[in-house]
């Protein structure tokens, strides 16, 4: 059975890390939607940045019912659409503008908009997000910017992206505004172009096992 979003602080609900994948094949989509599912991983973002991307977004939301699939990089309204007509639950972008908002909220396709400074956050929230994620994470102040940004921003919440691993996440994760981390190291390229999905899904359980530090 499907899930549905509506907000996107729920996406928060089903773990402490979103997986940010990016796929060359399409014919990994599911094998590999499915590791990561067995691992007890289901909200998963798959990254505009490959002609496949699309494809594998909608295999994975036509043939892989557990997992709840996204697309990241969305970049402008074009972006938006085409992620929607594939069967994406909800949008992720890398920063924030009114056009990608205004095109998710027409399209009733939750957001979860990018920022790194206060003014974004400024503009995001004037629009109506109350959960963004923080882009890109240890490039932008990592965990010194998230604990400022806690001051003038408490009722603002944060998914940090960008440079977390296994190993600094707890660190994220202990953050009162933080409520879940994205992260890369889940699906390795060699792992994902091997087709070695017990690594992926040990990797996923692992994730799915993290704790705030």
């Amino acid at each position: 059975m499907t899930t549905t979003i509506e907000d996107p602080l729920a996406l928060a609900g089903f773990g402490p890390v979103i997986p940010v994948i990016v796929l060359q094949r399409e014919a990994d989509a599911v094998p590999l939607a499915r590791a990561l599912v067995e691992g007890g991983v289901r909200v998963l973002e798959v990254t505009l940045r490959t002609p496949a991307a699309l494809a594998c977004i909608a295999a994975i939301a036509r043939e892989v019912p557990q997992a709840i699939v996204g697309a990241g990089t969305v970049r402008g309204a074009a972006d938006a659409r085409a992620a929607r007509a594939a069967g994406a639950a909800f949008a992720v972008s890398p920063g924030y503008t009114a056009e990608v908002g205004a095109a998710c909220r027409e399209l009733a396709l939750p957001l979860l908009p990018g920022v790194a400074t206060a003014s974004e956050v400024m503009a995001a929230s004037a629009d109506g997000h109350r959960f963004l994620k923080f882009f890109p994470a240890t490039a932008a102040g990592g965990l010194p910017m998230l604990k400022a940004l806690a001051g003038p921003f408490a009722d603002i919440a944060f998914c940090p992206t960008g440079g977390i691993t296994a190993e600094t996440a707890p660190q994220f994760l202990a953050l009162p505004n933080v409520r879940v981390v994205g992260g890369s190291w889940l699906t390795p390229a060699d792992a994902v172009a091997a087709g070695d999905w017990p690594r992926i899904s040990a990797l996923a359980r692992a994730a799915a096992a993290l704790r705030p530090a």
